[in-house]
């Protein structure tokens, strides 16, 4: 029977090499084996050693391909070791092209250690302003870095000029991914090299793994990561693949909700007299409406908002929260807020935060799966708190 193209609400169902010849399950289940038998001295099967593949892992790593439009993933042990899967690519004193006001995770990773183990130095600047891109460009660039939308201020970035530019000068692009999976916004079909996942967040949906994962464009590219996979051994164990790939099943219909909840909430806090300003690109008032709409399926399902607050009363406005929870991570079905400035990019100087724009009446708003009204009067009678 001729194959054709399915809608993504199918793919995630059905993507990849799922199939369990051994016992025709339905979902594949838990390969634990660390090892697995050779039959002679010339047998070459598919797993041989659990960090080189797994059963689990390659059902799951092939979806994501699959449902990224890419030829080949690699599944890591977190988001942060799939960032770092990346910077493997490239040779030593190299330089990287970053998004300005990028995760404070992967900021650190590059100014913190990646800068003293390969000498590797980065420019960050505003990935829409093309001359700028031109300006930070230099001979041992290897790679642009591109984060859309931004953690946590939500700015996006125009993919294909900068895809084109990448090409141009024969160096590689990478999209974290995070913020909308593959469900929202596919980079890789506007000309990006790479496409990486903090799996903990939509990917997984549940809160409750820690994985990332690397889908690469081309198949050669896709080879070398998991060379460098097979050689550092920083892959995801198979019951995290497992819940990842379980988690996948259900991408479609959760983002869906998750989404819409997420502006209908935006619009409401555009409202609320003590929110100074409400960042979300699934709204008109967005600087980025227009991209959004042209570039990413909705708005996603992350919020932020600046209040008219001192940190004592931010405080008193968490504890008030009740189906919010504080929390650092993002993505699961139920919503969490994060303040910026103590949790996500704590790490970063009170100087480097002010450049980036994480005040400290900054909070960031994980819109989950509850009834969008009951989130709405949670909001509300925390404002109340601090009235």
């Amino acid at each position: 029977m001729k194959s054709r193209p399915n809608a993504f609400s199918t793919q995630v169902i059905h993507a990849g090499e799922q199939g369990c010849q051994a016992d025709n399950a339905i979902f594949p289940p838990i390969y634990t084996s660390s090892t697995f038998v050779k039959r002679n001295l010339d047998d070459k099967p598919d797993f041989a050693y659990g960090r080189v593949g797994n059963p689990t892992r390659h059902a799951y790593e092939s979806c994501i391909a699959e449902l990224e439009g890419g030829s080949g993933a690699v599944a890591c042990a977190s988001g942060m070791a799939a960032t770092a899967m990346v910077m493997e690519l490239l040779p030593k004193d190299s330089h990287v092209i970053v998004m300005s006001g990028v995760y404070g995770g992967t900021f650190r990773l590059l100014e913190d250690y990646r800068s003293h183990s390969s000498g590797i130095t980065a420019s960050y600047v505003d990935l829409n302003d093309l001359n700028a891109v031109a300006a930070a460009w230099r001979e041992n660039t290897r790679l642009i870095w591109i984060e859309t939308p931004t953690n946590p201020l939500l700015q996006l970035v125009d993919l294909a000029p900068i895809a084109k530019f990448a090409k141009s000068k024969a160096i590689l692009s990478c999209v974290d991914n995070t913020f909308c999976s593959p469900w929202n916004q596919r980079p890789l079909g506007y000309g990006v090299d790479l496409v990486m996942h903090s799996a903990s967040k939509y990917i997984g949906g549940h809160s409750d793994l820690i994985g990332g994962v690397v889908v690469a464009a081309d198949a050669q590219l896709a080879g070398r990561l998991k060379k460098i996979a097979m050689a550092l051994g920083g892959v995801q164990g198979p019951f995290d693949c497992y819940l990842a790939l379980r988690g996948v099943k259900t991408l479609d219909v959760r983002m869906e909700r998750q989404c819409a909840n997420a502006l209908q909430l935006a619009r409401w806090l555009q409202t609320c007299p003590l929110v100074e300003q409400v960042f979300y690109p699934g709204l008109a008032s967005h600087p980025q409406f227009a991209l959004c709409q042209q570039q990413m399926r909705t708005g996603g399902a992350v919020v932020s908002i600046k209040i008219s607050a001192d940190r004592q009363q931010i405080n008193r406005f968490v504890e008030s929260l009740s189906l919010f929870l504080l929390a650092d991570s993002l993505g699961g079905v139920e919503s969490m807020i994060n303040h910026s400035s103590s949790m996500s990019h704590c790490s970063l100087t009170a100087e480097q935060k002010e450049a980036m724009g994480i005040s400290e009446n900054l909070l960031r708003l994980s819109v989950g799966l509850e009834q969008v009204e009951d989130l709405i009067a949670d909001l509300e009678q925390a404002f109340g708190s601090i009235r």
